[in-house]
């Protein structure tokens, strides 16, 4: 393993002294930008409908979250409380009663712990509902509810808010159908260890219906996909946010800045992925959720703070969601940007967090599913719209309600000027808004953007190692291929310009709702079956536990 380690500073060390080159930076940007903007074109495809363009994948998306909306019957509201419960651990007994009547086969995992898989490690056995959701919350809480939520705002204008609130409600059900069918259709090596997610059950799920080849064609293109939005999504913008807030709180310029902070990304990256020490990953985990504390209180404070407004703002979000900026293609161009966000927040419908929720210790698929639409309301409900709140006060300023920018001015470069014609957007925008009312905050958002960064990067690591396994297997060699092209991308996304990566990361988390959501449209009846028998035990539960009572008053 330390020879691993010492080969991957090898090869990354010769980066630093080579982008002493003032102009990398830029050589490396204008190399990617051709790449990114056919990508983008690619999975953004349209076609008119009532005289306005929509891309092909935001049908997709809306509309099969709102037919599992539908379906299913506002999972979003009929199971929430189910899902508060499971994760409370008021069924966490549910196993000793009734799974000998609702299950005739061997479903239940083994005794033993699994390893390898993304856990608290301070938990014993395998994790709970609350240690999933939590590790979960606190992966997806991050850089896409502080610069994604800026560049929404700034693009699209407060309007864009409410459709990504839309975004987030619709998108519970759909994440509550792709975890159930994660956990159900998961794979369990020789040595215990889990390998889950989209691949597995659209492989598995619909060789069981029949469709065997599409099955493996749909799995093969999603471990693809899974692996490029890795790159993109899961590293490439996580490397470029942390980068723009370190170098402009550190006042580093120059063409080189980039790539000497990126290769200083990857190799701290590298020492947990390859060098294999998990002391700094268990650091990681716990300072995380701790720093996600810190920045929604911050964020509570300066909506207080800005009570007074509370009304105005909304009132933005609103007549902003069907009265939109000039220029941007009206409404369509605002559900578009506010979809577009909220997706790449909260995942939903691109499946990646089944790959996590899918080594949850449970017999009932549906347990991990109903937990699991938690997800969207915590990250893009809660927070994302409260990331708005401070950003439409920020630009507030009495009677003038555009004083800091001008709502839309933003174009495809998805950057937004303000009053001085400087550009600033994404991670800056948000980082100002905070600064405007909790002085210095800046330098706490830094270290929050920094560590929430190298989490999701490891945790795209470890869903892109997955999807490579699929594709080539589960040696070592394949492995570390597959770890060096992902540390080569936190290089790339810290020298790219914003605009850049935004397209290729949106590219390509967008580009995993094609597989996974003909996937689940195909299995979503499996989804049913799972759901009533987690009731049904829940059920037999409640009639054990009366019984129980009832015998106790006989005997008083």
């Amino acid at each position: 393993m330390k020879k691993l380690l010492f080969s991957l500073l090898y090869m990354l060390s010769p980066l630093a002294i080579f982008a002493q080159d003032k102009g990398i930076d830029e050589k490396i940007n204008d190399a990617f930008m051709p790449v990114a903007v056919a990508w983008e074109e690619l999975i953004l495809t349209s076609i008119p409908i009532a005289g306005y363009d929509i891309p092909i994948v935001l049908i997709l998306l809306v509309g099969g979250a709102t037919f599992f909306t539908i379906y299913f019957k506002v999972p979003s509201i009929t199971k929430f409380p189910t899902a508060i419960n499971t994760v409370r651990g008021r069924y966490v007994d549910i196993e000793k009663h009734g799974v000998d009547k609702l299950y005739d086969n061997d479903e239940a995992l083994a005794e033993e712990d699994i390893q390898d898989t993304i856990r608290d490690e301070s938990a014993h056995g395998e994790v709970s509902h609350f240690q999933a959701l939590a590790t979960a919350v606190s992966g997806t809480v991050g850089l896409g509810n502080i610069a994604g939520v800026a560049i929404a705002i700034g693009l699209g204008g407060p309007g864009a808010t409410f459709w990504m609130i839309i975004c987030g409600l619709l998108g519970m059900s759909t994440k509550f159908v792709e975890c159930t069918l994660g956990v159900k259709y998961r794979d369990v090596g020789k040595d215990g260890t889990i390998f889950g997610g989209p691949m597995y059950y659209l492989s598995k799920g619909l060789q069981a219906r029949g469709l065997v080849g599409l099955g493996k064609v749909l799995a093969i293109i999603f471990a693809v996909l899974c692996v490029g939005a890795s790159f993109g999504g899961g590293n490439a913008f996580q490397s470029n946010q942390a980068t723009v807030q370190l170098s402009s709180l550190l006042g580093l310029q120059g063409g080189a800045t980039g790539v000497i902070i990126g290769t200083c990304l990857a190799i701290l990256v590298g020492i947990v992925i390859i060098g294999g020490i998990k002391r700094i990953a268990k650091i990681t985990e716990k300072v995380v959720p701790f720093m996600a504390g810190i920045y929604v209180v911050a964020a509570l404070i300066i909506i207080f703070a800005n009570f007074n407004y509370i009304d105005d703002a909304f009132g933005l979000i609103v007549e902003g969601a069907f009265t939109p900026m000039a220029g941007l293609g009206g409404i369509i161009g605002v559900i578009i940007v506010g979809f577009q966000r909220a997706a790449f927040s909260n995942e939903a419908g691109a499946g990646s967090a089944a790959i996590a929720h899918s080594a949850v210790r449970t017999q009932y698929p549906a347990s991990e599913g109903v937990v699991a639409l938690l997800e969207p309301f915590i990250d893009t409900v809660v927070i994302c719209t409260m990331t708005a709140l401070v950003i439409i006060f920020f630009n507030i300023d009495g009677a003038n309600m555009q004083s800091i920018f001008t709502y839309g001015a933003g174009d495809t470069s998805n950057v937004i000027l303000n009053a001085t014609g400087d550009k600033i957007g994404g991670v800056d925008l948000t980082s100002e808004a905070f600064d405007s009312v909790i002085p210095g905050f800046s330098y706490v958002l830094t270290i929050a953007i920094v560590l929430f960064a190298f989490s999701t990067m490891i945790s795209w690591s470890y869903y892109g190692l997955q999807s490579w396994k699929f594709l080539f297997g589960r040696g070592k060699t394949a492995d570390l291929a597959y770890k060096i092209l992902f540390l080569l991308f936190i290089i790339i996304g810290a020298a790219a310009t914003l605009d850049a990566v935004v397209k290729f990361s949106d590219a390509m988390i967008l580009a995993l709702v094609f597989p996974n959501m003909l996937g689940l449209l195909l299995l979503f009846p499996r989804v049913r079956e799972e759901m009533k028998r987690y009731l049904k035990a829940i059920s037999i539960k409640r009639e054990a536990i009366q019984e129980g009572a009832e015998d106790v008053t006989k005997h008083m």
